[in-house]
């Protein structure tokens, strides 16, 4: 995989100034060291130009192809509209530039492939922002996994739940064309992403399914539930949610093994031991930074090694099996049946 010199400042241009640029990529990039903001583009001028003065980033443009021509870029985040991220990782990887991509990598699975395709062709690393997984306490739940302390998984049940009151809050997620889908693609493809990553990527072989339309906006999914059950035994449980009345937002992941057990938010780890449930969480410093912050950080950590070629990025051939899984899930809730993948 062709990378940029590990003593070059890596040039980065990010690709749509909508809430996640602005709250996750660009404050975290403007603190690592050894990569510049130099452009960023949003078909809102306006926006993208503001945004280009709040952070000093010299650049601002309308069009990906005006940056890609005139930022003389590295590597690229894309941040846009779900509906666009296929086209805009295409011309990235054209262009020469390594690219970071919000999730979903495309609509479809025949999307990812393309991306997929085109990444190995250009020879650029392709990275999906799946950010769950540099989670603290995500990460250290995996080394529990890979190290076999809880057994041999029997089930992993996850979710996230949040509130939504208005459709302008949901903006182009409101709108099928643009999104792919509702909840079940906001909320539940992270996480079934993050169950297949920790259980080692089993072969789903069935898939049920139920999803709430409710108030119907643009006729996306407000909330969902979807039961997998993979080759090797292991059951997965998802459910999903835009109208979470409570406390706050809630994401959850269990993890059930023959010898012990595991969540996050907080994270929890009991193993057997003498016959007994024992607490074995790890124990330490508490960080400052928020576990949305760090993921996010650590995220880009890796992603520019791995455009600097300091470590080789395995492509994400594992997003076919996932969206290969979220589309059962909607033709499961939308056929009223058991799906067999």
């Amino acid at each position: 995989m062709a990378g940029v010199s590990p003593t070059s400042e890596l040039r980065v241009g990010i690709v749509g100034a909508g809430a996640i640029a602005q709250i996750a990529h660009m404050p975290v990039l403007r603190k690592l060291k050894g990569v510049h903001v130099v452009a960023i583009c949003d078909n809102d001028g306006a926006k993208a130009r503001a945004l280009a003065a709040r952070f000093g980033i010299g650049g601002w443009y309308t069009d990906i192809e005006e940056l890609l021509e005139f930022g003389k870029v590295d590597a690229v985040a894309i941040c846009t509209p779900n509906h666009l991220h296929e086209p805009h990782i295409l011309s990235a990887l054209a262009a020469g530039a390594h690219v970071l991509v919000e999730r979903p990598i495309a609509m479809t699975t025949a999307g990812v492939t393309r991306a997929l395709r085109a990444a190995e062709r250009y020879k650029r690393s392709l990275l999906v922002a799946m950010n769950f997984r540099y989670r603290s306490d995500v990460q250290a739940v995996h080394g529990f996994l890979k190290g076999g302390e809880l057994g041999e998984l029997s089930a992993i049940r996850a979710g996230w739940s949040v509130f939504r009151a208005a459709r302008q809050q949901l903006g182009w997620r409101s709108r099928k064309a643009e999104s792919g889908g509702g909840a079940m693609v906001d909320l539940g493809l992270p996480m079934l992403d993050l169950a297949l990553w920790l259980a080692g990527a089993p072969a789903v072989e069935r898939v049920t399914a139920r999803l709430d339309r409710g108030r119907g906006a643009g006729g996306v999914d407000e909330a969902g539930a979807a039961f997998l059950q993979c080759a090797n035994g292991l059951d997965l449980f998802l459910d999903v949610s835009w109208r979470h009345v409570g406390e706050g937002e809630r994401t959850w992941l269990d993890v059930m093994g023959t010898k012990g057990s595991a969540s996050i938010s907080p994270l929890r780890v009991f193993k057997e031991l003498h016959g007994t449930p024992m607490d074995v969480t790890p124990t330490g410093a508490a960080s400052r930074e928020s576990l949305f912050a760090s993921s996010y950080r650590s995220e880009w950590a890796y992603f520019l090694a791995a455009a600097r070629g300091e470590v080789t990025a395995e492509p994400p051939e594992d997003q076919l099996q996932v969206h290969r899984v979220l589309d059962a899930i909607y033709r499961s809730a939308d056929e009223q049946r058991e799906v067999k993948l």
